[in-house]
């Protein structure tokens, strides 16, 4: 049995800055369980794409394997995108990128993706702060494979095989911090208010954004005995409210606890949120880290905008690369000229 959306759609539905309605942004029907996070997740990305009007043809989606990186057939179909192997997206994503620095990177990756096979590329991409935004949908397990436990899985959680995991997790936000990413936030796919501002966020920032969202699976990996389950999160997360206001807007905020701070992008926009403490700044990496640790040392999971560079630098500028896409380069642009290939050389002896 096979099913289609229906071609029909209501001519009043409301339109953003570019005339397209959301249905200009949606994809494919989902094929993932009913109720599962991701898809929660993808409606967040379309809803966001859609009110920054962002143009889909100017979104590359990126994954690797796994239930994760099935989801971006479910939002953007008339974007690009490539479905890489197993951990190798940041890669993939560098190559193109590099290539043509004009389109918006969305990578989408899950938690046996980034922490497991791909932790490797994760770090270096991490490091090299290309400029992407990159979302692990963070469930704990192996969806796939009928639901092992996966290198996020907190230590003493169980799956519904009822076995508790033996080992120590990895922590994604805290590798990333450590690495240098300069945008790193969490959140929760049944927590759309904050989940969407965080992604237009982490669009607007110059360089490596990492957004990890814990994603519930509904199959395996949603007892009363997991930590990445509904009913866990909903009663142990700590969440910071987060706002995208863009830059034409006008916006009060105050520094003090219990109050807005206004944090300015790179591009002129801003984005809000609500401090939980006197002492905590998005601007301080250690600050950052210290409130993840001592959250977790408590059994809570922190979430939202955790961390901001001040000053970024993608990779483009990093290694001075040139402005136009490469396929948009002339001959005379991609060669020189044999004068000036000669004093390279002799540069280079």
């Amino acid at each position: 049995m096979s099913y289609s959306k229906p071609k029909f759609r209501h001519p009043d539905l409301p339109k953003n800055e570019l005339g397209l309605s959301k249905t200009d942004y949606e994809g494919a029907i989902s094929t993932l369980c009913a109720g599962c996070g991701h898809d929660s997740i993808s409606a967040a990305i379309l809803n966001a794409c859609f009110e920054m009007s962002i143009e889909p043809h100017r979104v590359a989606k990126l994954s690797g394997i796994g239930c994760s990186s099935k989801s971006p057939a479910y939002f953007l179909g008339k974007s690009h995108g490539f479905n890489s192997v197993h951990g190798r997206m940041p890669s993939v994503a560098t190559g193109a990128n590099l290539a043509n620095r004009d389109l918006i990177y969305i990578g989408i990756s899950g938690d046996g993706d980034t922490a497991s096979i791909g932790v490797g590329q994760f770090m270096h991409v991490v490091r090299r702060n290309l400029d992407m935004l990159y979302m692990v949908e963070n469930n704990g397990c192996y969806g796939l494979t009928k639901g092992q436990d996966s290198a996020t899985s907190d230590l003493g959680s169980a799956t519904k095989k009822g076995r508790p995991n033996m080992y120590e997790p990895i922590d994604l936000v805290a590798l990333a911090l450590r690495l240098g990413a300069t945008f790193v936030a969490r959140s929760f796919s049944g927590d759309k208010k904050q989940l969407e501002p965080l992604i237009k966020a982490a669009i607007t920032h110059k360089g490596f954004a990492l957004i990890d969202v814990i994603s519930p699976c509904v199959t395996f990996n949603n007892t009363a005995t997991s930590t990445k389950g509904y009913e866990y999160i909903r009663s142990h997360a700590d969440n910071m409210e987060v706002d995208f206001v863009p830059m034409r807007e006008e916006i009060c905020t105050s520094y003090k606890a219990g109050t807005t701070q206004q944090v300015c992008m790179h591009d002129g926009s801003s984005v809000h949120l609500h401090k939980t403490a006197a002492d905590f700044d998005i601007h301080d990496r250690q600050a950052a880290m210290e409130a993840v640790y001592d959250h977790k040392k408590e059994g809570r999971i922190l979430t939202g905008l955790l961390y901001m560079a001040h000053d970024s630098e993608d990779l483009h500028k990093v290694l001075d690369t040139v402005p136009k896409p490469l396929n948009a380069l002339r001959e005379d642009e991609l060669c020189p000229g044999s004068r000036f290939l000669n004093s390279i050389n002799e540069g280079l002896r």
